[in-house]
């Protein structure tokens, strides 16, 4: 096998190589069969650790086309279009999304979309599918499966494991088992399941190093603060709406207003109104910035279409005088937002 850059060593080389931009791997790959084994090596993905250069995308599905990712690189302004989902439910929607190690994780949800042709439905509401995909080798893996489908449900990453707690199996039961995934063994295991169920879909977010459950129109919250430790009941009185988490800190969009949510109080940051005509879109925080992004627009009085949109909105919330900018609109996607979450590789 040849040097990667003659006159270093191989172990020299593959950290110039870590500095590179993720965009420009396809290029890199062109030089040579020895460039493209080192730039799909789980080495460089370590390499990049160590010398500091990971950089953060944005990772989303949309509800068309179906079942595809594209990933966002905010420094280069650029999308990317990773290999489709190859799972065998169509559409598939209300599942799980995070990501850790490097890896992107979709995990469960269903699908029940009908089938144009013969009025069957293909897919089912909930399923225990488990898929990782790897940036790096490019490539999508069927992981082990949940041990209950779930639909609806939260999900987040703590200490470097993902779990899972509630929401509603392919009967659509509500559940309160909750599991959690080691990704490096690829297995399950029990943890304490959630004192509560509501007839409601769940989310997860992540605060100070704590899951909190959140279900739809209900200020409960459900707290785990570690996998060793079991779940607390707190009323947080939190705004209902749209949540993300920037530097540690929650905004939600509520009423067409963007508010940051402490413990005790609320403080509003700036309007919202024209982000707010979208719905269906996804709100997330990355590095000091909120993402709004897709969505459909209408109906309205003017029109009675509704236009599936691609666009992404900004906010830096750690300016003075926050002002929404526009993003470069996914290339790809377009309408309701099915999954999002930010990768680091």
């Amino acid at each position: 096998m040849s040097a990667l850059i003659e006159g270093l060593p191989d172990a020299v080389a593959l950290r110039c190589l870590a500095y590179v931009p993720f965009y420009l791997h396809p290029s890199l790959e062109l030089v040579s069969r020895t460039w493209r084994a080192a730039l799909r090596s789980r080495e460089l993905f370590k390499a990049r650790e160590e010398v500091g250069s990971q950089e953060e995308f944005l990772c989303v599905c949309a509800f068309e086309p179906e079942n595809l990712w594209q990933l966002y690189d905010p420094y280069h302004h650029i999308w990317i279009t990773i290999p489709v989902l190859p799972s065998k439910v169509r559409h598939l929607a209300h599942f799980g999304a995070v990501s850790t190690g490097g890896k992107l994780f979709v995990l469960g949800g269903g699908s029940e979309a009908v089938d144009p042709l013969t009025g069957d439905q293909d897919g089912s509401f909930a399923t225990d599918e488990v898929w990782s995909y790897d940036p790096i080798i490019r490539k999508w893996s069927q992981c082990e499966p949940m041990r209950v489908p779930r639909a609806m449900f939260a999900c987040c990453v703590l200490e470097g494991k993902i779990i899972v707690a509630g929401g509603f199996t392919s009967c659509r039961k509500s559940i309160a088992l909750s599991e959690v995934y080691d990704p490096e063994n690829n297995t399950w295991d029990s943890i304490q399941n959630l004192p509560y169920t509501y007839n409601s879909a769940c989310s997860g977010v992540v605060i100070g190093g704590k899951m909190h459950v959140v279900h739809k129109g209900l200020s409960t919250v459900q707290v785990l603060g570690s996998l060793s430790g079991g779940w607390k009941v707190e009323d947080h009185g939190w705004l209902q709406g749209p949540m993300a988490i920037v530097e540690g800190v929650l905004y939600v969009m509520s009423h067409g207003l963007v508010y940051r949510q402490e413990t005790e109080r609320r403080k509003m940051v700036v309007s919202a109104y024209e982000v707010r005509k979208r719905i269906g879109s996804a709100m997330i925080g990355q590095g000091g910035e909120i993402y709004v992004v897709g969505g459909v627009i209408g109906p309205d009085r003017s029109n009675r279409d509704i236009k599936p949109t691609s666009d992404v909105d900004v906010l830096t919330v750690g300016s003075e005088r926050p002002v929404w900018h526009r993003a470069t609109p996914m290339s790809r996607c377009r309408g309701t937002i099915l999954g999002c979450t930010i990768l680091k590789i």
